[in-house]
C-alpha cells in the first residue's frame, strides 16, 4: 500500500468516525439536553465535513502521480 493510498484510507476513516461521533452526540442531546453534547457535536461535525473538504483537494492535488 502506497503512501498515497494509505493516507486516503486514514482520512476517509477519520470522517468517519468524524460524523458518526456528531452524530452521537447529536442524540445524546436529544435524549439528556445537555449544551456540551451540541457544541461536540458541532465540532466534530465541522471536522468531518473538513476533513472530506481536505481529502478532496488531496486527491485533486495528486491525481497525476500514481501508485494508488
Amino acid at each position: 500500500m502506497s503512501l498515497k493510498a494509505f493516507h486516503l484510507f486514514f482520512i476517509s476513516a477519520s470522517t468517519v468516525l468524524a460524523l458518526g461521533f456528531a452524530s452521537w452526540c447529536f442524540i445524546e442531546y436529544r435524549a439528556h439536553s445537555n449544551a456540551l453534547y451540541a457544541v461536540a457535536g458541532g465540532a466534530a461535525a465541522a471536522s468531518g465535513v473538513a476533513l472530506v473538504y481536505y481529502g478532496l483537494r488531496f486527491a485533486r492535488k495528486l491525481k497525476d502521480i500514481g501508485s494508488l
